[in-house]
């Protein structure tokens, strides 16, 4: 016997390799979770389920709606908007979907990295055009037509997760 070390390092490396693939899929599965906490979380904002995701309001154009092929940096770039306007609601209902989306944010953030998908944080946005004036218009419409899109948009990104969304 003399391969000693090589021989018990080929011997290892199997268990080596399983370890370093269990954390990142238990990111993705952690990150489809929160994907499922959510939409259960708006699900249970009684009025949310008055509005189909797709239709479209007037003066409302500027809340994201549903992509069909996402990438790792499309879904952080739509998650930062909805944060943004979901910020900017005064209803106590949004909150902890708010700190969920930052969450959601970090996660996909570590799936990107285990990618090595170089996309940067998503710094401040500009000011959403029209959302003050949405908000000052009808509150209550421009929070039922954000939550119902964000929740058409979580259930994409589910459903993207599972195919090993890219860059």
């Amino acid at each position: 016997m003399h391969c000693g070390f090589l021989c018990r390092f080929l011997w290892l490396w199997p268990y080596l390799f399983y370890a370093e693939a269990a954390p990142i899929q238990k990111v993705q599965d952690d990150t489809k979770t929160l994907i499922k906490t959510i939409v259960t979380r708006i699900n249970d904002i009684s009025h949310t389920r008055s509005v189909s995701s797709k239709q479209r309001v007037t003066g409302l154009d500027f809340i994201p709606g549903l992509h069909p092929i996402l990438s790792l940096s499309r879904m952080d770039q739509t998650l930062a908007v909805y944060q943004q306007i979901l910020t900017s609601l005064p209803s106590g209902n949004v909150l902890q979907i708010s700190n969920d989306l930052e969450n959601l944010r970090d996660l996909l953030h570590l799936l990107a990295s285990s990618n090595s998908c170089p996309f940067p944080r998503t710094r401040s946005l500009k000011t959403l055009e029209g959302l003050d004036d949405a908000l000052e218009a009808s509150l209550y419409s421009t929070e039922v037509v954000v939550l119902s899109r964000l929740q058409g948009s979580l259930q994409d990104m589910l459903q993207q997760l599972d195919f090993s969304p890219g860059c």
